[in-house]
């Protein structure tokens, strides 16, 4: 029976707060950035601020699906970053609990999150789409709210254009107006001076209404004018007074929600593959339409191909000419016993039936790649329907063991960590989309290309935090290299200030003799120049040098126990053997002679591998010299004693 243990509440308990707080914190971000992407289309219109937070509810429910993804790998990376900063997942590790079974109940949480993203996507998303979009293209054609600026000319005013010089805020006076008409053409327009007027919006705020004071007004009359006439006629027109009725709609009208909602935004699965379904029937049927004329076209008046019955009602394409050519037509001929005039008639009805037939198809390929394109886009849209939730999923299981392994809690570290891998996934995703949009992949290949790229992340991260591996030690990759490139390293040995083993020198003059009899027998079996097919096929033996080096270090350790400083001292000269792959880079046949007959490769890995064996040649040098130095020093601290005493007895 599945039991809900205390550690699994307690888990919950840390990541969900963490999950809404994030969630909250990704939403509002996503929402700023539609704010800051279609301000300019909100402001200035007199909005009410009812239409506004309507707006702003379907948009943060159109984002959930960018929000979500990004909100649980942060959550997920701050949960199990906190637990490892304060040691609480090596408590569990300690107690036999591995890091799948912490995670089990986050696992179950998610899988629950994602079945209800899908059912998301599909029931609730659409209508939160369509409704949004609908908004905003209603918002897009309402006219901007009035407000004349002082100076400048307004042309929000559909068919005039209004200037003023200056206004009294207070009493709402215009000063120096200006207007032109221009609603009946620009050849019929006019103008209108006023010194000062007064403007005001009728009830239905349908119309502006315009009170003006001593002017003129400028009216060109072309209609009237009789013919191609050279001067137009015109009217001028001096007024004290002056009442002006402007059609104006500053009302807000919404739109009719059906159009939005047959759009691929605005259906849900099974819509979307009728839609599929549909259009892809009548794409084949038209391209059987048009294969068929195209073969049967007849052409100088003659058909190759014709449409015949079978017994079984089916109708094909044979090869069935009218006439029977037995061989080509010189068409040369029949135009040399013509005319010129004739000749020039025939090529420019050839010419005009070529350009006919050529407008024919490209418009038969417009409609086509119209409907393959909105084939694409609902197809692209159903993919969106699964891959929401499978992104939560691969984005949990990139965070969780992240933050196992990184081991820093807050919202420092995991935020950039977040941000970083969001911003990878998203690049990844939009270009997906934009090669599955464009015809130039599959549209499941593009949609499915950032899961493809995420997914082997996941499991990389999750097997390594499973491992306890050291994914982000630094000195890990320093050190592979460091041993990769041969890269040097210093010994550093230290006196001792207690010894459990007292060295014998004795016993470590034969220890350092049985050395230097093993380096000279090294050298000695791996000559210093090899050739290129040499190198290829014996190198130097490396597990003869992991011997070698293993009796150094073993020396070492040997001799770091003495008393005697001078002696600790020179150990550090010992240099540290580095058994490096260059140095013998293949021990199969069949690699060895693959990489000699690659010979461009095979030559500056070469050059290079002769370097490091010169190298390790210079350091076994300086082993045997090291090593008699030692010797040296440990015969003269510890010499041997002589038959040369005198006795004490007399005799």
């Amino acid at each position: 029976m599945l039991r809900i243990k205390r550690m699994d509440i307690f888990i919950l308990q840390s990541f969900v707060p963490l999950f809404m707080m994030t969630f909250c914190i990704c939403l509002f971000i996503v929402l700023m950035q539609f704010l800051w992407r279609y301000i300019d289309e909100l402001v200035g219109k007199g909005l009410g601020v009812d239409v506004i937070g309507e707006l702003f509810f379907y948009a943060a429910l159109t984002m959930i699906p960018m929000a979500l993804p990004l909100a649980i790998l942060l959550a997920s990376l701050m949960t199990f970053g906190n637990l490892g900063e304060q040691f609480e997942l090596t408590a569990m590790k300690a107690s036999g609990i591995s890091l799948l079974r912490t995670m089990a109940p986050l696992i179950v949480l998610m899988v629950c999150i994602a079945t209800g993203a899908f059912f998301f996507q599909n029931d609730v998303l659409p209508v939160a789409q369509t409704k949004m979009w609908t908004l905003l293209y209603s918002m897009r054609q309402k006219s901007p709210e009035l407000e004349i600026p002082e100076g400048v000319f307004y042309d929000q005013i559909p068919g005039y254009n209004l200037f003023v010089q200056e206004k009294n805020r207070e009493t709402g006076v215009l000063y120096e107006v200006m207007i032109y008409d221009v609603s009946k053409g620009f050849e019929n327009s006019s103008i209108i001076l006023a010194d000062s007027g007064k403007m005001s919006i009728t009830p239905d705020k349908t119309h502006l209404f315009l009170h003006l004071w001593n002017g003129e007004s400028f009216e060109n009359l072309k209609d009237a004018g009789a013919g191609n006439m050279k001067n137009v006629p015109y009217r001028r027109e001096s007024f004290t007074e002056k009442e002006i009725m402007l059609k104006f709609d500053s009302n807000f009208n919404r739109m009719d929600e059906q159009g939005m909602r047959n759009q691929y935004v605005g259906k849900n699965m099974a819509e979307l593959q009728a839609t599929i379904d549909s259009v892809t029937v009548r794409v084949d049927s038209l391209g059987s339409i048009y294969g068929t004329s195209l073969r049967e076209y007849p052409y100088m008046g003659l058909r190759v191909y014709r449409t015949i019955h079978t017994d079984s009602g089916s109708t094909v394409s044979k090869r069935l000419p009218d006439v029977v050519i037995e061989k080509p037509v010189n068409v040369d001929s029949l135009l040399r016993g013509s005319s010129s005039g004739v000749r020039l008639s025939y090529l420019n009805q050839g010419l005009a039936k070529a350009q006919r037939m050529r407008q024919e198809y490209e418009y038969k390929s417009i409609s086509m790649a119209d409907d393959l394109k909105s084939i694409r886009r609902h197809a692209i849209e159903l993919q969106k329907k699964f891959t929401l939730s499978f992104a939560c999923i691969i984005f949990f299981f990139i965070g969780a063991p992240l933050g196992a392994i990184i081991r820093k809690g807050g919202l420092g570290t995991p935020l950039v960590i977040s941000v970083f891998l969001f911003i990878f996934y998203y690049i990844i995703d939009n270009m997906g989309y934009k090669l599955a949009r464009d015809g130039k992949w599959e549209v499941w290949e593009g949609m499915w290309l950032s899961a493809a790229v995420l997914l082997p992340m996941g499991i990389f991260f999750t097997y390594k935090a499973v491992n306890d591996s050291a994914v982000f030690n630094k000195d890990a990759y320093l050190n592979f290299f460091r041993k990769f490139f041969g890269v040097s390293e210093v010994r550093h040995v230290e006196m001792k200030e207690l010894v459990m083993e007292e060295v014998d020198p004795t016993v470590a003059v034969q220890r350092l003799e049985t050395l230097k009899l093993e380096v000279a027998a090294y050298l000695q079996k791996n000559p210093a120049k090899q050739n290129y097919m040499d190198y290829w096929l014996h190198g130097y033996d490396r597990d003869e040098l992991h011997r070698l080096r293993d009796t150094i270090e073993g020396d070492v350790e040997y001799l770091s126990n003495s008393r005697e400083k001078m002696v600790v001292l020179k150990l550090m000269d010992l240099p540290i053997l580095r058994s490096l792959w260059f140095q013998q880079p293949s021990t199969k046949p069949w690699l060895s002679w693959t990489m000699m007959v690659i010979f461009p490769l095979g030559l500056s890995i070469w050059f290079y591998g002769r370097k490091t064996q010169m190298r390790l040649r210079e350091e076994l040098a300086t082993v045997t010299k090291v090593t008699d130095q030692l010797i040296e020093l440990i015969a003269t601290e510890n010499p041997q004693p002589t038959d040369n005493t005198i006795p004490t007895d007399g005799k």
